[in-house]
């Protein structure tokens, strides 16, 4: 999915939220990031609103109008939120309400729902922690690891990374960088940064800059001046274009 402002705007996103399987201190946040795929305008949160473990997400279900859905334990060991979030998923999914869905779990029960969604050719992201199984990740299209929203929450200044790295201390995305932008490479050498960010997020559904110590993936590919050349373009809106290309 091309995250352009235009299909943002009408693109809808149903939000389905574990409530066993969530934190509810990020709320606002996951909000706000599936917000950047789409409208969210289906928020349902799933758990057994009897017990006393699901009073921490009370406070903020009318801030951010959530429709709690009520689903009893009938036998103990056995989840019955995922049945429940399932079913409701492929309702929505059948009656075509919306364009996508945001998965909010840890949970790999899910990968065969967030599979299914991508099958019918819709967009589906998941939000969970970073000990998420892999199957449920590359489940979707996109994966955002929840440590990454609450040290966004935490960070004090939107134009600097929240611990930068350098490429010794952390070497990890630099052999998936160098893939996305060879597979991204124009006629002409260059690769735009847009196209190597989505090529990014196909390579890998979690891919996030901000696991690495950076708030946006072209701080990130900076950091590796070293291995690859930058070109930025400016227009006269003052909007940037950027492209990449290798060194050597």
């Amino acid at each position: 999915m091309q995250n352009t402002s235009a299909e943002t705007r009408s693109t809808r996103i149903a939000m389905l939220i574990d409530g066993d399987n969530a934190q509810p201190t990020l709320l606002g946040e996951m909000i706000a990031e599936a917000g950047k795929y789409g409208l969210v305008t289906i928020r349902r949160i799933y758990g057994d609103w009897t017990t006393t473990n699901m009073n921490s997400w009370k406070e903020g279900l009318n801030i951010h109008a959530i429709q709690p859905i009520q689903q009893f334990r009938y036998t103990i060991g056995k989840n019955a939120t995922d049945s429940s979030m399932i079913i409701d998923a492929m309702d929505i999914l059948h009656e075509g309400y919306v364009d996508g869905f945001c998965l909010v779990s840890s949970d790999s029960d899910y990968t065969r729902l967030a599979t299914r969604i991508r099958e019918r050719g819709l967009f589906v992201m998941g939000i969970g922690v970073q000990t998420t199984p892999k199957a449920f990740v590359n489940a979707c299209e996109v994966f955002v690891y929840t440590e990454n929203l609450r040290s966004s929450e935490n960070a004090q200044s939107s134009n600097l990374p929240t611990k930068r790295k350098t490429a010794v201390e952390e070497p990890g995305p630099l052999p998936l960088l160098k893939k996305a932008v060879d597979t991204s490479l124009q006629e002409d050498g260059w690769a735009f940064l847009g196209v190597v960010g989505n090529r990014l997020h196909q390579l890998d559904p979690a891919f996030d800059p901000r696991t690495y110590g950076y708030k946006q993936l072209s701080q990130l590919i900076k950091s590796y001046q070293s291995e690859f050349h930058i070109k930025e373009h400016k227009s006269k809106s003052g909007t940037s274009t950027i492209y990449i290309r290798p060194i050597g």
